[in-house]
């Protein structure tokens, strides 16, 4: 932990400095706040920010709610066997990098021989340009994300469902209780701690994004900027263009101390209304 978490983060003082390779880290000249301008002061500040936290915050509550409920329906298969079955296929997706989502979403949208443009002629429909219309990318990043994510946050879930006391349902089921009512009473309210800790992580992430998911999904796309350019991608078409590494530094330093006021904040308002289901 101390070499991986601790050591590294002396690179903060890049943030604070005009790099020059050849003078390195030390010899590099300080420049205050400088590296810090180039995030508010561009024409798409308010662009970049907006996308990343509301994509964050639709990401956050759709991820919650589909996990859970996939989570409870898999607890509910009776057949172990069909159970393992189904968590793996649904766990696949995260174990497939978003170079290879980005071929399979290319195959499905692409303007020549993309699969729902071949279905669109078929119907006598126009085909769409769809890596210049983006007014349908908010809901495919949406669904690629979903589709991608859900796999992971459901494990997690699904342990703590696993770990909840039969005896809760056996008493449920004899005083009369349908399904619905035990999940409702029983199985949600002790998942709560669990949905509150994973919110407040995610929360620290909340001006932070998944790059991959941003910059292979639309290829980058210029077209596509106003919906699909967050922090993350805006940084790195900057520095690839300026190779101004300070620049690239001062934007981990604010998505990271935003990100660790937002934790601090988020688990004082659960603390005073739920001081064990609080991360500390």
């Amino acid at each position: 932990m101390l070499c991986n978490n601790y050591i590294p983060m002396f690179g903060i003082v890049i943030a604070f400095k005009k790099l020059n390779v050849r003078e390195g880290i030390f010899g590099s000249s300080w420049c205050g706040l400088d590296n810090f301008k180039f995030l508010f002061q561009s024409n798409t500040a308010f662009t970049i920010i907006r996308n990343t936290v509301l994509y964050n915050l639709v990401f956050i509550v759709l991820g919650t709610v589909i996990s859970v409920a996939v989570a409870i329906l898999l607890h509910e298969v009776k057949n172990k066997a069909a159970s393992r079955f189904y968590q793996s296929i649904i766990l696949l997706p995260f174990l497939i990098s978003w170079v290879v989502v980005s071929y399979l979403v290319y195959a499905l949208l692409s303007s020549d021989a993309g699969m729902l443009n071949s279905m669109l002629k078929n119907l006598g429909l126009h085909p769409i340009n769809w890596y210049q219309e983006k007014k349908y990318w908010p809901l495919i990043l949406t669904l690629c994300n979903i589709w991608k994510g859900t796999g992971y946050t459901m494990i997690i879930y699904l342990a703590s469902i696993v770990g909840i006391s039969q005896d809760y349902y056996e008493a449920a089921r004899i005083d009369g209780a349908s399904k619905w009512q035990q999940i409702k009473k029983i199985t949600l309210p002790l998942l709560k701690p669990t949905v509150i800790i994973m919110f407040i992580l995610a929360i620290g992430r909340i001006f932070a994004s998944d790059f991959g998911l941003f910059y292979q999904i639309p290829k980058n796309s210029g077209a596509l900027y106003s919906v699909s350019q967050t922090i993350d991608v805006y940084v790195f078409n900057a520095l690839m263009k300026n190779s101004d590494f300070g620049m690239s530094s001062a934007a981990s330093v604010f998505q990271s101390v935003v990100g660790f006021v937002l934790v601090l904040i988020a688990n004082k308002i659960v603390r005073k209304y739920s001081s064990e289901s609080a991360l500390f």
